[in-house]
């Protein structure tokens, strides 16, 4: 089980967003062999998900109010280590940001850009796809609406 935080851009401390854009960096660039511009401005305006073991962030979301991303609420840059994978903090970070939605938020209309490999991940977690498949950085995505 990993703990999970939630913070404003104001309120991470500089280790926590260093360790979140190393995450970030680790996995969408490096791994992925995906050459992006992650800090991409966006950072400042989001609720950020931080998923901790020991100490450690292994798992992260940002997640944006209606109108800072998409139309809807969104949830976005979902990423696990690679070597913690196995533990499904996947489905632990993706509830405490649905979670965070409809606190924060007051909304259970979400929106996510998913990366197609992904799809069944996000159908167990009441994502439905819409749309045709499109790329973005050079990666297979779907648009996936919150369906419950």
């Amino acid at each position: 089980m990993i703990d999970v935080i939630i913070k404003t851009f104001k309120e991470l401390s500089i280790q926590e967003l260093y360790d979140l854009l190393q995450l970030r960096s680790e996995v969408f660039v490096v791994e992925q062999d995906c050459v992006y511009q992650d800090i991409d401005g966006k950072d400042q305006k989001a609720l950020h998900i931080l998923g901790f073991k020991n100490g450690k962030v292994v798992a992260y979301t940002r997640v944006f109010k209606p109108g800072d991303y998409f139309k809807e609420t969104s949830i976005g840059r979902v990423v696990v280590q690679e070597n913690e994978r196995q533990h499904k903090y996947g489905y632990d970070i993706m509830n405490a940001s649905i979670k965070a939605i409809k606190i924060h938020y007051n909304s259970t209309e979400i929106r996510i850009s998913a990366q197609t490999h992904l799809k069944r991940f996000y159908n167990n977690l009441d994502f439905t796809g819409v749309g045709e498949e499109y790329l973005e950085d050079g990666i297979p995505h779907i648009n996936m609406v919150y369906t419950k």
